[in-house]
């Protein structure tokens, strides 16, 4: 077996893809997943103006996408009513968390998030070698306190919190988060990840001086616009800060068909609307699911419903196989005391029709 001269960091880490998707399951299984609700994908899709945007662009596939994302950061720009230069594109947030961890991280960097929290994040951290402080859950919510006390005892480069969060749905309003800004140590930074940002209620959302060197924020595509598999997402920051992504991006990481997605989507907020209110039903139908079968559901401002299944995670986990083994893609926090619960992404009526007949199964199986 062949030893390669990689780094002495990257020795350390495991080798492995820590997501299983739907995808290795159903080839484990060899047989698809009937029904798709666990990587709080959009099952309502992209905008017909999307689909329309992305057969013109096709023509052009052979073309690099423009490296600047002019076209892409104006729009965005103009949705935000910001500059241009507060914004930047990149491979999704996950793609912009990896360059946000290769621009400030070195190895013994102390970095602050919550145990339970989105892992990604945590991967790009330890990939550069960074060190995490971890604060725990209060009542299903990052801890915005505990993170700015965890902040003052080790004044870490990065700071992390997820507003509205995953994997449980909860959020904190607006002011929450502006008091956190406040009390960002100095030299520390606020990543604050707003990928579910569009599902959220009104005041939860904070009006962010863009020019305010304590904090970042990240939004997606992949959700709200139903455009996960073309991977883009954005930052809103700091111009100067913003202009140190091109120092060590791909700059060439989001395509053409890509760009002219996302432009596209950005023109159409009538259909993003109605997606957030077909969102808000499906929701419901969830917290009525759970209530059906005599379990508790976590109120959520995603795509997303946490259903406490009202033990621990070892029950929690058996009730995800059983759903598994019948054909419902679900997944569920990795973290005790959040692993009680799973994690259930919104689907169409007849998703979560198949879904609610085959949790009442799996309920009954586990539960003797």
């Amino acid at each position: 077996m062949p030893e390669y001269r990689t780094s002495s960091l990257a020795k350390k880490l495991p080798s492995t893809v820590p997501f299983v998707g739907p995808e290795a399951q159903e080839r484990a299984h060899e047989r698809a997943f009937r029904v798709r609700i666990g990587a709080n994908e959009s099952v309502f899709g992209p905008s017909p103006q999307v689909k329309k945007a992305i057969n013109t662009a096709a023509i052009n596939a052979w073309k690099y996408g423009d490296p600047e994302f002019f076209d892409l950061r104006h729009a965005i720009a103009e949705h935000h009513k910001v500059a241009p230069e507060h914004i930047m594109v990149g491979e999704g947030i996950d793609g912009l968390f990896g360059y946000l961890a290769r621009l400030f991280i070195e190895p013994g960097d102390k970095v602050v998030t919550s145990a339970g929290a989105y892992p990604t994040f945590n991967f790009h951290v330890a990939g550069y070698g960074g060190e995490l402080a971890l604060a725990s859950y209060r009542d299903d919510h990052e801890d915005a306190d505990a993170l700015i006390e965890l902040s003052q005892i080790h004044r870490p480069k990065l700071i992390y919190i997820a507003n509205p969060d995953n994997p449980m749905g909860t959020w904190w309003p607006a002011n929450t988060i502006e008091k956190m800004i406040e009390q960002v140590p100095d030299g520390s930074l606020l990543v604050l990840d707003e990928a579910y940002g569009e599902f959220a209620p009104d005041g939860v959302l904070p009006t962010i001086d863009p020019f305010d060197p304590c904090v970042l924020r990240f939004r997606t595509f992949s959700k709200a616009y139903g455009l996960a598999g073309i991977r883009v997402g954005y930052a809103i920051g700091e111009p100067t800060l913003i202009k140190e992504f091109n120092k060590i991006r791909n700059h060439f990481g989001v395509g053409s068909l890509a760009q002219a997605a996302c432009v596209a989507a950005l023109s159409d907020q009538a259909y993003l609307m109605q997606t957030v209110l077909d969102v808000a039903a499906a929701r419901e139908r969830l917290y009525q699911i759970a209530l059906d079968n005599d379990i508790q559901s976590i109120p959520s401002a995603t795509n997303f419903v946490a259903l406490d299944c009202g033990r621990d995670g070892e029950f929690a986990s058996t009730v995800l196989q059983h759903l598994i083994g019948n054909g419902i893609f679900v997944r569920m926090p990795g973290i005790a005391p959040l692993n009680r619960c799973i994690r259930v992404s919104v689907g169409e009526q007849k998703d979560l029709d198949q879904f609610a007949e085959a949790l009442k199964g799996a309920l009954k199986a586990v539960s003797g």
